[in-house]
């Protein structure tokens, strides 16, 4: 996928556990190319491309031998280095985010903001431990590794919800919703950083 916006960042992170490669534009369609060899997650990373409107590319190959832990955080850390990469030096942008989405019975909230300080409040309670093959735990892993990386400060609240999928479904939809919001470009700023320090 070839990424031609200005707000586009490429990372490549290699470990004894992970080899990652990250590209993505904050301004796309919500293409995306994805690869972790963890099907669910290539599934709600999707989610984060098409309702963020955000193009991704992503390619991991994990020690999946083990378990799928390592793929899964490591995809959040790079996801989240490229995120704060893509987004440079925040002039201009909205900072905060935020989204409802429902799914059936499901509904989550998520609320972000570009801090520049790495924070996770996660409240999910889960129906079930696993969904197929995927822990649920490792949602939690993901957005950790994604906010110490991207440097934000991150609210998810999963508010009901009677089926795990539909509950991982709706965190990762409105993760990207929130994410979009944050992250667009604010017409009556005039550029500025929106903060009373004047830095993020």
């Amino acid at each position: 996928m070839t990424l031609t916006a200005d707000r586009t960042a490429s990372i490549t992170r290699n470990t004894n556990e992970t080899q990652i490669r990250v590209a993505i534009n904050l301004d796309g369609t919500g293409q995306q190319k994805l690869n972790t060899g963890v099907p669910f997650l290539d599934h709600m990373l999707d989610q984060i491309a098409r309702h963020g409107l955000i193009d991704l590319d992503i390619e991991c190959v994990g020690d999946l031998h083990i378990d799928a832990h390592h793929t899964v955080e490591d995809t959040g850390i790079t996801l989240g280095m490229a995120v704060a990469k893509a987004i440079g030096d925040k002039k201009g942008i909205r900072r905060y985010g935020h989204a409802y989405v429902p799914l059936d019975e499901a509904l989550s909230r998520v609320v972000l903001d570009f801090s520049g300080r790495p924070g996770l409040e996660m409240h999910v309670p889960w129906k079930r431990s696993m969904i197929g093959n995927f822990d649920v735990d490792l949602a939690h892993e993901f957005f950790q590794g994604f906010v110490n990386h991207a440097l934000v400060s991150l609210h998810i609240d999963n508010l009901r919800g009677e089926n795990a999928h539909h509950q991982c479904e709706t965190v990762f939809k409105a993760f990207g919703r929130a994410l979009r919001m944050a992250a667009e470009l604010d017409a009556r700023s005039a550029g500025t950083i929106p903060s009373t320090k004047g830095s993020l």
